[in-house]
């Protein structure tokens, strides 16, 4: 995951600044970051604090290690059961008398 250059702190001085009425541009000029990125701020962190906006960055990190750790457990499944199904034609066809003889067909 990209990190911010920017941290929690001076995300909402930006914001906060926004609300008291100084213009976006001016603050991108003097902040080196684009309108753009005011404005996603505005609608990403709106009405937050710092300890919210760390709490949530927190909550996605916490969230991508899961989604990580589902797929390496999916993956292994997957794995198992193709084992399974493979043994289970093996052993269907050593009882259909294409393996060692040790069964007899009754």
């Amino acid at each position: 995951m990209k990190t911010s250059r920017f941290s929690d702190s001076q995300i909402m001085a930006v914001l906060k600044q926004a609300e008291a009425g100084s213009p976006v541009p001016e603050q991108c000029r003097e902040h080196g970051i684009s309108s753009a990125t005011v404005y996603k701020w505005r609608t990403k962190f709106g009405g937050m604090d710092a300890s919210l906006m760390t709490r949530l960055r927190e909550l996605k990190e916490d969230n991508r290690c899961l989604k990580k750790m589902y797929a390496e457990e999916r993956l292994k499944a997957e794995i198992i059961q193709e084992t399974m199904e493979k043994s289970g034609e093996a052993i269907a066809a050593t009882r259909d008398g294409a393996g060692s003889g040790s069964f007899r067909s009754v």
